[in-house]
């Protein structure tokens, strides 16, 4: 008999359900008796002991349904080791909750954050499995995180159907692409979408070359020009401020987001049209893509044999096409960055495409 927990941390994606099915197919086939208990809306769920038994009927027909069954929630990492309202450790709790119900292991689907909790749990002793969800991609030691290739999609249609109405109307058209701290999603789906300007927090943007850009296009005769920024795309001046002071500018800040202060900038010193275009939690919605719902089935399928072996303790990583088990101790807290020096960055420059720098 095997019985273990299922949760799923952080921001929702297309193929979360996915996961979790590939994980309970992969052990169902192949051991002898099988308990899976549901944590509720994340670790909150694990925390607060909410969890319910799962049967067979409730992996049926989730491959293709987005978002997940369990519900997830945002459990900060520096909050773990503080007491809740009540003084409850939530540490100790999870802990009790675990053995409460006799788990062989816990797999755990999330993030950065969630990805360094779940190595804290392992630290406290327990088994952990984690698989890598993100649309970021930014999760260091897997060539690619399930989500990722769901939202590039969503991204990519964005800045498709934004291309007929900027050359219709000739104007300079911005799609914020979601990315705080990284630049894979943007651009991929920058280039993917046939964006002109590609601006990404790992290279710090100079706007007079955005501008330089803009008029090189209308120059050549093209009357519009696309834009893909991340959310987290920052300026060279405010690349080159200390943490504390970004915080405090980003806090007085009169713009919704960057790409609205960009679109400003263009038009008091181009003198051109510019709407922004925010596609926002679409990004994490609808169904998972075909790529990414075979992804999440060899991890999951990876991730219950890894639990058949007992071998706890690790990520289950996608490195050169074959799945991995990575130590947690090695990743957790490491973020995978965009390389502004890299041959992907270099090739889309080659094209024409420009990053701002």
């Amino acid at each position: 008999m095997k019985r273990i927990g299922l949760l799923t941390s952080g921001g929702d994606c297309q193929a979360l359900n996915a996961a979790m099915r590939g994980v309970v197919k992969g052990l169902s086939e192949n051991v002898d008796g099988l308990e899976v208990y549901g944590f509720l809306n994340g670790y909150k769920g694990l925390i607060y002991g909410n969890y319910r038994l799962l049967t067979s009927t409730d992996f049926s027909g989730i491959l293709t349904k987005g978002g997940t069954i369990l519900g997830s929630s945002r459990q900060p990492f520096k909050q773990m080791r503080v007491p809740d309202e009540n003084g409850l450790d939530k540490v100790e709790a999870m802990k009790q909750t675990y053995y409460k119900l006799n788990l062989n292991c816990l797999v755990i689907l999330g993030g950065n954050g969630t990805q360094k909790t779940a190595n804290l749990l392992r630290e406290e002793g327990l088994n952990i499995i984690h698989l890598p969800k993100t649309i970021d991609n930014d999760i260091y030691g897997t060539d690619v995180t399930f989500g990722f290739q769901s939202a590039i999609n969503i991204a990519t249609d964005a800045i498709d159907c934004i291309h007929t109405t900027a050359a219709s109307h000739n104007r300079v058209f911005i799609v914020e692409v979601m990315g705080h701290k990284v630049g894979w999603l943007t651009l991929y789906a920058g280039i993917a979408g046939g964006a002109d300007i590609i601006l990404l927090p790992e290279i710090p943007y100079d706007v007079d070359k955005v501008v330089k850009a803009i008029n090189k296009r209308t120059r050549a005769g093209k009357g519009f020009t696309i834009l893909a920024v991340a959310e987290g795309a920052i300026s060279k001046e405010d690349a080159a401020l200390s943490k504390k002071e970004y915080k405090e500018k980003v806090a007085k800040r009169e713009y919704p987001s960057v790409s609205y202060e960009i679109a400003d900038r263009i038009m008091k010193e181009a003198g051109v049209e510019v709407r922004v275009t925010v596609p926002g939690h679409t990004q994490r919605g609808g169904s998972p893509c075909p790529y990414d719902r075979v992804l999440c089935t060899r991890l999951g399928a990876a991730a219950a044999k890894a639990i058949m072996d007992e071998d706890y303790g690790h990520m289950i990583a996608m490195v050169n096409g074959k799945t991995k088990r990575v130590p947690l101790g090695e990743v957790a807290g490491k973020l995978k960055m965009v390389e502004p020096g890299s041959q992907m960055i270099k090739e889309a420059k080659r094209t024409g495409i420009s990053f701002g720098d």
